[in-house]
C-alpha cells in the first residue's frame, strides 16, 4: 500500500533523541530554547515559543491577544476542528466563513459580512500547505484593528510575497504531528515579532508564572520536551529539501492526470505551496464519485483521504451556531475533494502508479 503520509525520521533523529535521554534534561530546557532560536530565524519573527502540539499553540495565542468569552472570532469553515475548538476553548465564538473553491483558503470577500461589533479576530488558515490570500486579511485586520492569527499548521517553509508564513500577521502557529511537513512527534510552535505577546505566551503555557512559584495569570502545561525539540531540531533542518520534494511530487501529479473531471490543486502565482497533501477536487464530470474513486485505488494499493468530509460549521458541536455565515463552496468541497500521496517518501515508481490509477480508473 502506497501510504498517504509517512514521517521520514532517520539516524540523526535517533541520535538527537538520545543526546537528551543521555543528558538527564528531558522536560523543556536547552534544546528547546535552541529550537525556538532556529525556528525563530527560518521564519523570520522575533519570537518562537515551542508548545506541546498544534492545537495548544493556537489556543495559547488566541489567549495571548486577550480573545475570551464574548469575543467573535472569524475563521475558515473548511479546515481541521482545532482552528474553531481553540476558539471555543478561549470562551470565544468561532464565526464560520466559507472559502475560495480554487485555493480552498478563507474567503476575504466574506469578511465584511461577517464582522461584528464583537469580533475581534481573524484566523487565517494556510490549509494542505498554500498560504491563505493574507494581504486582504491584513488590510482588512488593520483597518478595524483585529488580532490576525495565521494557521500555519500544515505551511511549515510556505511563502506568502515572498515572506515565509507565521511572519505576516499578528502571530503564527505550527504543529509537529508525525503526518506535517517536520515533526517532532507531537509538538507545536507559535511566532511572533510582538515582544509582549510573546511574553504573556511563554507564561500561559507554564502554569502562568512570571518567575518561578510566581503565578501571575491562569496558565497551562502546555510545554515542549526537549526530546521532542531536539528531534525537531534536525527535522527544520531536513525540511527545504523534504519541500522540495514534495513540490515536485506534485509538479508530477499536476502533468501526469488527465482524468476526466480530477481538477488538480491551483497554486497562486504570488506564493508557495509546500504540499502538506496533495488534493484533487472531483468534479460531476468525473464518471466516479470521489468516494468510488477512493475505494477503486484502494483496490491497487494506493491511499488516499478525504481531508475534511464535514465542514466545521455542519459538525455537531457546532451544528446550528447562531454566528455561522453561508457557507456553501465549504460545503460542496467537502464532498469532492480527494487527498493523494505527495509525501516526501513517496518515489517516481509509485507517483507513476498513482497517475496512472487514477487516469485509468475515471476513463
Amino acid at each position: 500500500m502506497i501510504p498517504i503520509a509517512r514521517p521520514l525520521l532517520g539516524e540523526e533523529e535517533a541520535e538527537a533523541a538520545a543526546r537528551v535521554v543521555r543528558s538527564g534534561m528531558l522536560a523543556s530546557g536547552p534544546e528547546t530554547a535552541a529550537f525556538e532560536s532556529e525556528f525563530a530565524a527560518f521564519v523570520g519573527v522575533g519570537h518562537a515559543i515551542a508548545v506541546s502540539n498544534g492545537t495548544t499553540a493556537l489556543h495559547a495565542a488566541l489567549l495571548g491577544a486577550g480573545i475570551g468569552p464574548g469575543d467573535e472570532v472569524i475563521v475558515p469553515s473548511f479546515t481541521f476542528i482545532a482552528t474553531a475548538t481553540a476558539v471555543s476553548m478561549c470562551g470565544a465564538t468561532p464565526v464560520f466563513a466559507d472559502v475560495r473553491p480554487d485555493l480552498f483558503t478563507l474567503d476575504p470577500d466574506v469578511l465584511p459580512v461577517l464582522a461584528t461589533p464583537r469580533t475581534r479576530a481573524v484566523v487565517g488558515v494556510h490549509l494542505f500547505g498554500q498560504p491563505c490570500d493574507l494581504g486582504p486579511l491584513q488590510e482588512f485586520c488593520q483597518a478595524r484593528d483585529l488580532f490576525l492569527l495565521e494557521d500555519a499548521a500544515q505551511a511549515h517553509g510556505a511563502s506568502y510575497r515572498g515572506r515565509q508564513v507565521g511572519s505576516l500577521g499578528d502571530a503564527g502557529c505550527f504543529s509537529f504531528y508525525p503526518t506535517k511537513n517536520m515533526t517532532t512527534g507531537e509538538g507545536g510552535m507559535v511566532t511572533t515579532n510582538d515582544e509582549a505577546l510573546a511574553e504573556r505566551i511563554r507564561r500561559l503555557i507554564n502554569h502562568g508564572q512570571a518567575e518561578k512559584y510566581l503565578h501571575t495569570d491562569l496558565g497551562y502545561n502546555y510545554r515542549m520536551t526537549d526530546m521532542g525539540a531536539a528531534i525537531g531540531r534536525v527535522q527544520l533542518r531536513r525540511l527545504p529539501e523534504f519541500n522540495r520534494r514534495r513540490q515536485e511530487n506534485g509538479a508530477y501529479l499536476t502533468a501526469g492526470l488527465e482524468a476526466r473531471g480530477i481538477v488538480p490543486p491551483a497554486i497562486a502565482d504570488d506564493r508557495t505551496h509546500v504540499y502538506h497533501q496533495y488534493v484533487v477536487t472531483v468534479g460531476d464530470d468525473c464518471p466516479l464519485s470521489r468516494d468510488a474513486l477512493a475505494a477503486r485505488l484502494r483496490e491497487q494499493g494506493i491511499g488516499s483521504a478525504v481531508h475534511y468530509p464535514i465542514p466545521v460549521h455542519e459538525q455537531p458541536l457546532y451544528r446550528g451556531a447562531a454566528a455561522t455565515g453561508a457557507c456553501p463552496t465549504a460545503a460542496d468541497l467537502a464532498r469532492r475533494v480527494l487527498s493523494l500521496p505527495v509525501h516526501p517518501g513517496v518515489g517516481r515508481a509509485e507517483l507513476e502508479q498513482v497517475v496512472a490509477a487514477v487516469n485509468g480508473a475515471t476513463r
